[in-house]
């Protein structure tokens, strides 16, 4: 078993290479969860998550004489570039097995930093039994994501910088994969304050810690399905489960919407960038998915590399959820002048227009009618629900498209 000393002396393996990352407070969070709300800002880490700790302390290790051979991962994209990072610092050559779904932004990245990617799965899982095969035949290194005694101490380093900058934190939650981070952080915060309450999260679509833990034996899932691709995995380790049985209090789902919802949330916030893995451990909390309640909770943010294209996606659905992006249709006669009094009285409730479409061709309207799709930029839930009522005051048949509210709908302040 790992004990405090070996995150000790991971930290200070660790000292010259890793950053201290800050601890940020947020009132708004603090009012929606109701409790006491820290940011452990992770996803400002060197490679832009937590996995460069436990892959450097992992690699610093080996023996100069298996340079040759090289170190071979799988990941699905963090503990790649940390491995990447590490492995050209130290002068090793790196192999990267990464699942064929992976972000392009996570493979140039870890290209970046001269590692050779390779995409052979479909989930980490199977790139992790890629990666050990290819490690049987070449001689080369398996730096485990996860399950290895040198890569949970370097994650617990981060456990240490909690308690050392909030010594009054009652309660730490984290998001769980394969569980490396979690366990590592669970040894050092419980040898500090032994009654504090460590509570992990996973995505529902692959809650395998949660599920083993219930069974009290690793249960693998037959799949994992979530958009948080860094926490994508079909079963925990088998070192880190034991620790997450003797360390761990509660481990608690999250469904990919309340994920986008706390990633959305972070950037208008608290400008702060995270990916899906990062925001899940703020998405329990958002949600009450915890039994905590006025609490000084550290909620650990743990990485930020996240697809362009995709936050992208996130914001157009976050839009539409708080009401600020509004899609409606509805039929007016094709005549000389409709169209301009539906967009004037869209115009005079303060509506934007975005984009338009005008359709003579949809079987369902007569010949002598036509549909109008409209997106508007509208100022919240309320003012959308009262376009539309006056739309329909003045006769129009509206349809709309949406979402209900999200925690995040009262604006209050950071």
């Amino acid at each position: 078993m790992i004990e405090l000393c070996d995150i000790v002396r991971a930290r200070e393996n660790l000292r010259s290479v890793v950053h201290h990352t800050p601890m940020d407070s947020s009132q708004t969070f603090s009012r929606l969860s109701q409790n006491q709300i820290h940011l452990k800002l992770e996803n400002m880490q060197r490679t832009g998550s937590f996995k460069i700790r436990g892959a450097h302390n992992f690699i610093s290790a080996l023996d100069p004489a298996t340079r040759p051979q090289g170190v071979i991962a799988a990941s699905a994209g963090n503990h790649a570039q940390g491995v990447a990072y590490a492995a050209q610092a130290s002068g090793f050559p790196a192999t990267i097995i990464m699942p064929e779904g992976t972000p392009i932004s996570k493979i140039q990245a870890t290209r970046s930093y001269g590692a050779r990617v390779v995409l052979d799965g479909l989930v980490f899982d199977d790139s992790l039994a890629s990666a050990s095969q290819r490690c049987k035949e070449t001689g080369a290194t398996l730096v485990h994501a996860f399950d290895h005694p040198l890569t949970i101490a370097g994650q617990g380093t981060l456990g240490l910088e909690i308690i050392e900058d909030l010594p009054e934190v009652e309660a730490i939650v984290v998001p769980i994969g394969g569980g490396g981070l979690i366990a590592g952080i669970a040894l050092a915060a419980k040898a500090a304050k032994p009654d504090i309450t460590i509570i992990g999260v996973e995505a529902e679509g692959a809650a395998s810690a949660k599920r083993s833990l219930e069974r009290g034996r690793i249960s693998p899932l037959a799949e994992a399905h979530t958009i948080a691709d860094g926490i994508s995995v079909k079963a925990p380790g088998e070192m880190t489960f034991e620790i997450m049985q003797q360390y761990v209090d509660d481990v608690v789902t999250v469904t990919d919407d309340e994920i986008a919802s706390a990633v959305l949330l972070l950037i208008e916030r608290a400008k702060v960038v995270a990916e899906g893995a990062g925001a899940a451990s703020l998405a329990a909390m958002l949600y009450h998915k915890t039994s905590l309640s006025n609490k000084m909770v550290t909620t650990v943010i743990s990485g930020g590399n996240i697809d362009a294209n995709f936050v992208s996606r996130i914001i157009e659905k976050g839009l539409v959820k708080t009401g600020m992006r509004l899609s409606l249709s509805t039929v007016i006669p094709d005549s000389p002048g409709n169209l301009t009094r539906l967009l004037t009285t869209i115009a005079e409730n303060r509506a934007n227009v975005l984009s338009i479409n005008h359709d003579r061709l949809d079987a369902q309207v007569s010949l002598d009618k036509v549909e109008i799709s409209v997106v508007l930029e509208t100022e919240g839930l309320d003012h959308a629900s009262e376009l539309v009522r006056t739309l329909q005051a003045e006769g129009y048949g509206v349809k709309t498209e949406g979402e209900g509210p999200n925690p995040g709908d009262d604006p209050g302040s950071r």
